[in-house]
């Protein structure tokens, strides 16, 4: 296809260094120039003829200066293709034809990083340049698209080497480079709107620093970047050290999943639940969730769902434990506990919900979308024969809560609303679901008719026939392996029920 030559051009600009090399060129060329506002006076500047874009639209610029260039004989000219259909299209309004278009956007990342003031920041989200790079770039078959600052210099050679002229590929590559910037101006927009609730937060935190006793471990420094007093009343105790932090965090995280239902207590160690139970009173939640692993409650992060009553707190307080966490405490059991000093007390105000979760690693930090999904039986989908009686769904949904908070491989073995073993960390699905095992029966529990739930899915059925010969009749997993079958089938053999998730829970 043939070069196509540039004749008219649209320049409107917030970055004018090195524009005037290319106005210049562009003059030279007798490129017919339209522009607005600051770089029609700019262009004007340098004594080079520039026709107004008011003149063209008949209409001046607007609700100050938010409304210049939107207009059909604006975008009709840039978007029409040199067809005779469209072609005939523009002589009828009388709208030229625009072959070059060089639009910059407002800095609105600048704007965000230097002030806090939102009218300025909103200010600065670009509509009309926005809207005229896309149009240019769309229609790349005929027009050339200049999206930035960064591509004056390369635009400058070309038309120095070619006089003016441009092929597909070299309108092409501009075009790509439009959307690029665009896409990540779009982005940066959609970020800020998140202010309350994705990265924003994570960069105002860090204008909260409070210097920890220590890191993760003596040797390490620690500081905590934050506003912990929104969530938490620390009614007693001593201060929070970093691997306090962690744990606290994960015990909240594990909580939230059981926020708006019966007593629930969990025992977590190293952000590990070793121990939950839901029952009908806080106490009886409390000994049946220490009866999970009443060796790894010692020294652990201690959380309910309820209030703390007396009854409770007394046998709480036979444990040594570093945190307890509760939305309320009866006046009595508050007096109680606060009169160990070193054990802290945190009043739970709110769970909280970040959307997003940041971990820092090779010289940088990494950002993700929070594990907010919960699977319960209403998205649970039958894979076996035989479906999950009402009981079993509701021992598979609890295990499945916990599968997701538990360190990667992990397997779940829970009944009637209790954790009865578990098996994180490992480095092999089989190894977790041998521990699971193991520690469930070195605590005296009965796995007969138990649920298991797993993390990730099952790439060989070892660890349903594991399962199966424990006692275990009932699994929960997402799926997803291309071997999912035999462990179908395995189970369609033995009378277990499978149900899969189609969500993974990978934690690392």
């Amino acid at each position: 296809m043939a070069d196509k030559t540039i004749k008219s051009a649209l320049i409107s600009v917030y970055h004018k260094d090195g524009l005037d090399a290319i106005v210049q060129k562009l003059h030279e060329l007798n490129v017919t120039i339209y522009s607005t506002g600051g770089t029609q006076a700019f262009i004007e500047s340098l004594d080079i003829p520039v026709q107004r874009v008011e003149d063209l639209t008949s209409y001046p610029s607007i609700l100050d200066g938010r409304v210049k260039t939107l207009h059909p004989k604006i975008f009709g000219g840039i978007l029409a293709r040199r067809k005779d259909d469209h072609l005939t299209q523009l002589e009828k309004y009388e709208i030229p034809e625009i072959d070059l278009v060089i639009v910059d956007l407002y800095p609105f990342e600048e704007t965000v990083k230097s002030t806090d003031n939102e009218s300025e920041i909103i200010e600065k989200i670009d509509i009309g340049g926005i809207s005229l790079i896309r149009a240019a770039a769309k229609n790349f078959g005929d027009v050339v698209v200049i999206p930035s600052q960064e591509s004056y210099e390369p635009f400058l050679n070309l038309l120095n080497d070619k006089a003016g002229s441009t092929n597909k590929a070299e309108r092409k590559s501009f075009a790509k480079e439009a959307f690029k910037i665009s896409s990540h101006y779009d982005t940066a927009i959609f970020e800020y709107y998140l202010e309350d609730e994705s990265s924003n937060v994570f960069k105002k935190s860090l204008q909260q620093a409070k210097t920890l006793r220590y890191g993760e471990n003596p040797h390490q420094q620690g500081i905590y970047y934050g506003e912990m007093d929104t969530m938490f009343e620390k009614l007693g105790g001593k201060e929070l050290s970093f691997n306090n932090l962690v744990d606290v965090d994960a015990a909240v995280n594990l909580m939230r999943e059981f926020k708006d239902i019966e007593p629930t207590f969990a025992v977590l160690k190293h952000t590990n639940a070793c121990g939950v139970a839901t029952r009908s009173t806080v106490s009886e939640a409390w000994h049946a969730a220490l009866a999970g692993d009443p060796v790894s409650a010692f020294g652990g992060i201690l959380i309910s769902n309820t209030e703390i009553d007396l009854t409770t707190a007394e046998e709480i307080n036979k444990l040594f434990y570093e945190v307890l966490i509760a939305p309320s405490f009866s006046a009595e059991a508050q007096q109680l506990l606060m009169k160990k000093s070193k054990r802290i007390l945190l009043k739970l105000k709110h769970y909280g919900a970040q959307l997003k979760s940041f971990k820092s690693l090779l010289n940088g930090v990494i950002e993700q979308d929070t594990d907010l999904n919960t699977e319960n039986a209403e998205n649970f989908e039958a894979k076996t024969k035989r479906n999950p009686t009402t009981q079993e769904l509701k021992d598979l949904s609890f295990a499945n809560k916990l599968a997701k908070h538990l360190k990667s491989n992990t397997i779940v073995l829970a009944k009637n609303d209790q954790l009865l073993g578990m098996g994180c960390g490992q480095t092999s699905r089989v190894d977790a679901c041998k521990q699971a095992i193991k520690k469930a029966r070195s605590f005296g529990f009965d796995l007969e008719g138990a649920a298991m739930a797993s993390d990730a899915f099952f790439p060989f059925p070892d660890c349903v026939e594991i399962a199966f010969n424990a006692g275990i009749r009932s699994v929960v997993q997402p799926g997803g392996s291309i071997k999912d079958q035999l462990s179908i089938d395995f189970c369609d053999e033995h009378d277990v029920a499978m149900v899969f998730t189609g969500v993974r829970h990978f934690k690392h």
